[in-house]
């Protein structure tokens, strides 16, 4: 699955085609004030963290063949562990450079990443690889999942309360752009961020080694099990590559939003699967498209209804692309 874009040259231009004219409308859009293009910028760094999420939930999928509903607690327990670092572990700061945070959130983003990284392969040793020697139907992991996700809300509720919390900040001027946009200096680190990792995706995917068994191993579990590669070497990596980003879009997500709760990983789940399935099931670059389209469409959704409603929005394109396109804009015929 993770090579459908290299496998169908015109339905990639169709998807993309599909996307560029929706950008364009709603440029033409905010251009005629119909659209504000301020909720079409903010559509698009939430769908930046959207996109670190969804692209870890499609890799497992396309690897593992199921769907793994504890990936949003993953996002969760990134944020509470750069959280608990910033408070407890590393010194006090805020107001880097541009930035509301402080510099002790560089140190902190990659051990947290490490530390869900380990949290993912430990959860596989321990439940997931065991149901898949048994054979057990992938409906029935991905319930299991849906036990991990509980499991994993109840002990940050446990750790740390029920209440919001947020990180050391020091409040800073916005971003004056044209059209009466304003943003908040934080979210260029977002973007940048976002960008990094996305390109640093790619390259491995497209020129390492591991990248290549995994695409193999996504197309074919048995057939590349066969043709020597070690396959449990893959899904660590395939575990590792989903929690880092999950961890980090977690922590991106409680910066956007300058607060973190317990069920803020259960909250944007659905906008995950949304974009999942809107980029079409084990597609990463799909699923960035996807991430990016229901982030616009559920920021520019609030000009009418109340934000309340953004999750049914994402959910709203999910249950049409099911019914218009089931492969999704980047799908291939089998």
């Amino acid at each position: 699955m993770l090579e459908q874009i290299t496998h169908c040259l015109p339905l990639r231009l169709t998807a993309r085609n599909v996307v560029l004219a929706g950008l364009l409308v709603l440029l033409v859009l905010a251009l005629l004030s119909v659209v504000k293009m301020e909720l079409v910028v903010n559509g698009l760094f939430l769908g930046a963290i959207l996109a670190l999420g969804a692209i870890g939930l499609t890799l497992v999928y396309g690897i593992l063949k199921f769907a793994h509903i504890a990936h949003g607690d993953f996002m969760t327990w990134g944020a509470y562990i750069v959280f608990f670092l910033l408070g407890s572990v590393l010194p006090h700061s805020t107001g880097f450079g541009p930035f509301t945070f402080g510099y002790s959130l560089f140190i902190a983003l990659p051990l947290t990443m490490m530390a869900v990284v380990a949290t993912a392969i430990i959860l596989d040793k321990a439940i997931y690889q065991r149901l898949r020697r048994r054979a057990v139907s992938t409906v029935v992991i991905a319930m299991t999942s849906l036990g991990v996700a509980i499991a994993l809300r109840g002990l940050v509720q446990v750790i740390w309360g029920g209440g919001t919390e947020q990180y050391p900040r020091l409040s800073k001027a916005f971003y004056q752009l044209p059209m009466g946009v304003k943003i908040p200096p934080d979210w260029i680190f977002i973007g940048a961020l976002t960008l990094i990792l996305v390109l640093a995706l790619y390259q491995f995917l497209t020129r390492t080694k591991m990248g290549k068994a995994m695409r193999a191993t996504s197309d074919n579990l048995e057939l590349a099990r066969v043709s020597g590669i070690n396959t449990e070497r893959v899904v660590w990596w395939t575990w590792a590559i989903g929690a880092a980003l999950a961890a980090t879009a977690g922590v991106l997500l409680a910066v956007f939003q300058a607060q973190l709760f317990p069920v803020m990983g259960w909250k944007i789940l659905i906008p995950l699967f949304a974009a999942v399935i809107l980029g079409s099931i084990g597609n990463p670059y799909g699923a960035l498209a996807g991430a990016l389209i229901i982030g616009v469409a559920a920021e520019v959704s609030t000009q009418w209804i109340t934000p309340a409603y953004k999750p049914a929005i994402a959910f709203a394109i999910m249950i049409v692309t099911l019914l218009v396109r089931p492969r999704g804009l980047f799908g291939v015929r089998e």
